[in-house]
């Protein structure tokens, strides 16, 4: 397994009691596999996000990635488990809007101490690898919002993640343009063998994930690829 969540609860304060978000969640994803989690806004997908990301920590059960608990770890250590492990998609591109579709890249290995010439290098090597050969040096004003969620998601993969964790990736894109990145998502995690979960509205993208499960009231249960995508 690349990521396990096992019996998942997290719960938020709502007035004199607890609001159960995340209630007694698995979720199983090995290395290669793009698994989709779908439901209702407000059934607890951006919590579920939030606990495997390690940027919240559940009441209880625990959190392996890549065989190592990482439920208890301090500020310091899941900042660095982040770092190393984990690539974040976000339903926005977030770019920022001053530098090239090359200079976002470079700038997450710049973070993290690596030099220009190797930035440059690799920077340009992912975005190629998503098709986004003519587009290196425009700023994202002069891209399409396809081609912005590609740099996105090649902006995730700069630290050779084991696990994406993808944020409605499709939620500004038409039809045609959605799948192409779901099919993008795929290949990604098929050929880099990265363990990618991504939340989505989109229904219509099921047939080209690995398994799919939907959320009700905090509750994960797994979902018939085959029914969802009719």
């Amino acid at each position: 397994m690349s990521i396990n969540l096992h019996d998942i609860v997290l719960t938020y304060p709502d007035g004199d009691n607890r609001l159960r978000a995340l209630d007694d969640v698995d979720l199983h994803v090995r290395r290669g596999e793009l698994v989709a989690v779908t439901g209702p806004s407000g059934s607890g997908k951006s919590s579920l996000l939030a606990v495997a990301g390690l940027l919240t920590t559940p009441d209880s059960g625990t959190v392996t990635i890549d065989g190592t608990d990482v439920t208890r770890l301090d500020r310091g250590a899941r900042t660095d488990m982040r770092r190393e492990k984990l690539g974040f998609v976000f339903q926005q591109s977030n770019l920022l809007p001053s530098l090239t579709a090359t200079e976002q890249l470079q700038m997450i290995t710049h973070l993290g101490g690596g030099s220009v010439r190797d930035s440059r290098a690799r920077a340009r090597e992912l975005l190629c690898s998503l098709g986004l050969e003519g587009q290196l040096d425009r700023r994202p004003n002069q891209l399409s919002g396809g081609q912005r969620q590609r740099v996105a998601i090649a902006r995730s993969l700069v630290n050779d993640p084991a696990v994406l964790l993808v944020d409605e990736p499709t939620s500004a894109l038409d039809e045609e343009r959605s799948r192409e990145i779901v099919a993008l998502l795929a290949d990604i995690s098929r050929e880099r063998q990265v363990a990618t979960v991504m939340v989505t509205h989109d229904l219509n993208q099921l047939d080209l994930v690995d398994s799919a499960y939907e959320m009700h009231s905090g509750a994960l249960r797994p979902r018939q690829i085959a029914t969802a995508a009719n």
